[in-house]
């Protein structure tokens, strides 16, 4: 019977070093995941050997491989989403992925010829991590990268710059539009329609 204790006592006791080693497994390959990826993006839209077009295209694909953009786009609808077709559905999100390409390379765009560096990271939820970086040069800056890590391979889900998360203002302005427009997926889409365009 002690020695029955004895050992459930002692599993007790390694349960909570067993989930922080999880922990900064999960933590440790989130920084590395961004580490290892968004330098690339920079890379992308610093080289000068590549027309505008060529840069544009390159950093599309480098950018849908590292995101779930349908699970964002169907996140920020909302409530409003349990009523939409199917139809509906797959047309937000092809406005959305447009969109996100335009205002994702507006940002990466303001910081090219900068160099990261990640800075630690803390865990929001098991498989949901926030990963900190600086961006260090003539436009420096800290940006906070989210990463969910609960899938087939880890996505980035979120930037936040200057402690601005770029998923929650969406949320903010989606929510506003479909409010004024009763609901009105359609109003959205064309919404970022018309936002996409000042991008160009």
């Amino acid at each position: 019977m002690l020695q029955r204790r004895t050992i459930i006592a002692a599993a007790l006791a390694a349960a909570p070093l067993a989930l922080t080693a999880t922990g900064a497994a999960a933590a440790g390959a989130a920084e590395s995941f961004i580490a290892n990826n968004i330098q690339r993006g920079f890379d992308i839209l610093n080289d000068r050997s590549l027309s505008a077009a060529e840069r544009r295209s390159r950093f599309a694909t480098f950018l849908l491989g590292l995101t779930d953009m349908r699970r964002v786009a169907i996140f920020l609808l909302g409530k409003y989403a349990d009523g939409a077709v199917p139809e509906q559905i797959n047309t937000f999100v092809d406005a959305f992925r447009d969109y996100s390409l335009a205002v994702y390379q507006s940002y990466f765009a303001q910081y090219s010829g900068q160099t990261l560096k990640v800075t630690g990271s803390r865990q929001r939820a098991p498989g949901d991590d926030i990963v900190s970086t600086t961006l260090t040069g003539d436009n420096s800056a800290e940006v906070d990268f989210r990463v969910r890590s609960d899938g087939p391979k880890p996505v980035l889900v979120d930037i936040a710059v200057a402690g601005i998360w770029l998923g929650l203002a969406e949320r903010d302005e989606f929510a506003a539009v479909l409010a004024r427009s009763h609901g009105d997926i359609a109003a959205l889409i064309q919404h970022l329609r018309d936002a996409q365009s000042q991008y160009r």
